[in-house]
């Protein structure tokens, strides 16, 4: 009985796995568009609201053929958002307005973010096989470093530091695709903005985003 469970089990040669240490999917760069959802009666998106992604993941594999695991990152991100949303500051006070699109150029968020991604793994990688199906999906956590708002009309330029953006960012997302090219899609299950932020007629802010984007992975 013991014999036949042996030779039953084994669906791969044993060339392929035994012994192997291989890894995968270890490092990543990524470019994506974020759509911001829950947006403001009358506030609309303009121009090319960005992602830039680029980073390491831990693979750890869990099962004997390693195509199963998790993933342990540290990356960095950089995103855009442009709106007709007008945000200024006077003082230590930021008040956010809803622009005409003739009157400017580009108004938008910008954020620098150290990321920490935790994923589970799944693909169809041996340790001879290098082009596979991979689907990861986890929580990604942000920390934003940096953050500004930015307003562009035909007479000047308004940059600063907008400590209204949020400091700590999570959500989640999924990532599959064959060989290099993967799709990623990516929902904020925070805000864009501190709670209790508001537009100059009172109306909540409560912006957050979803990202559509290419993910491509390196050993």
């Amino acid at each position: 009985m013991a014999t036949c469970f042996l030779t039953h089990a084994q669906v791969y040669p044993e060339s392929e796995y035994a012994g192997t240490k291989y890894l995968e999917d270890q490092f990543y760069v990524g470019v994506g568009y974020n759509f911001l959802l829950q947006k403001p009666e009358d506030v609309v998106q303009r121009s090319l609201s960005y992602n830039l992604i680029a980073g390491f993941i831990k693979d750890i594999p869990i099962n004997q053929r390693r195509n199963v695991g998790f993933g342990l990152g540290l990356g960095y991100a950089v995103n855009s958002y442009y709106t007709n949303l007008r945000a200024s500051q006077n003082g230590d006070e930021i008040t956010y307005t809803i622009i005409d699109l003739d009157d400017f150029r580009r108004s938008k968020f910008e954020t620098h973010a150290i990321e920490i991604p935790v994923e589970f793994r799944w693909r169809t990688s041996t340790d001879v096989e290098y082009k596979f199906w991979r689907i990861y999906s986890g929580i990604n956590f942000a920390y934003v470093f940096a953050r500004s708002s930015r307003l562009v009309t035909d007479e000047s330029s308004d940059r600063f530091k907008n400590d209204d953006i949020r400091n700590f960012q999570y959500g989640a997302y999924v990532r599959f695709g064959y060989n290099t090219w993967n799709i990623n899609f990516y929902y904020d299950l925070s805000t864009l903005l501190n709670d209790g932020v508001v537009l100059d007629n009172g109306s909540p802010i409560e912006m957050r985003s979803f990202r559509i984007g290419l993910i491509f992975y390196i050993l």
